[in-house]
């Protein structure tokens, strides 16, 4: 009885990368990419219009992050399983993407033997955690920001005056200079360009 092809989907913003991604999983014989997303906008319709069975996501990506694509390919398509694949190994990366519907989590420069097995596992059903990372994760603990304050952070992370943080926030600057002082506390930093810049570094933002 011959099995059916395990049927990916590649979401990530760099060409390069997609294609040898690709070329690296289809050496195996029971892995074939049916759909390639070149950022997390496009991976839902797409999810929805091919069903694979396993889609591998980056994170970082311009317009739609990764973790947001992640929540709207299992909603477009519940059949298909979530393996975020990126470079940035940070543990606040990994609890949002879990929270997300991911059913596993690796790095890029995992062997390609380890991420073909990755993507089986994940196929099977099974929940994939780069051991390191997970490691880092229980040791880092759960992100301390409320959602209010990460939501400041990203806005002020380019430099943002208060008063424009506060328009898009609907909130009062006073307001928003609260929730900075409160982020720039919980992170040890003087400021909040530092606070931000600490908040990315640990996946809270």
């Amino acid at each position: 009885m011959v099995t059916a092809p395990i049927r990916l989907m590649l979401v990530d913003d760099q060409a390069l990368v997609r294609g040898a991604m690709g070329a690296l999983l289809e050496l195996e014989g029971d892995l074939v990419v049916v759909a390639e997303a070149a950022d997390g906008a496009q991976a839902a319709s797409l999810a929805a219009d091919t069903t694979p069975d396993v889609c591998l996501m980056d994170i970082q990506m311009p317009g739609v992050d990764g973790i947001t694509a992640t929540r709207q390919v299992r909603e477009a398509s519940p059949a298909t399983r979530v393996l975020v694949v990126t470079t940035f190994a940070r543990p606040g990366y990994l609890r949002q993407a879990l929270d997300a519907g991911a059913s596993g989590f690796i790095v890029k420069d995992a062997p390609a033997d380890r991420l073909a097995d990755a993507v089986r596992r994940v196929h099977a059903g099974l929940r994939v955690v780069d051991p390191e990372l997970a490691e880092a994760s229980l040791f880092e603990g759960q992100s301390p920001l409320t959602e209010r304050e990460q939501q400041a952070l990203r806005l002020s992370a380019d430099g943002r005056a208060v008063a424009q943080i506060a328009a898009e926030m609907f909130l009062s600057a006073g307001t928003v200079r609260n929730h900075l002082s409160s982020a720039i506390g919980k992170t040890g930093t003087e400021n909040r360009s530092q606070a931000a810049q600490v908040a990315r570094e640990k996946g809270w933002i």
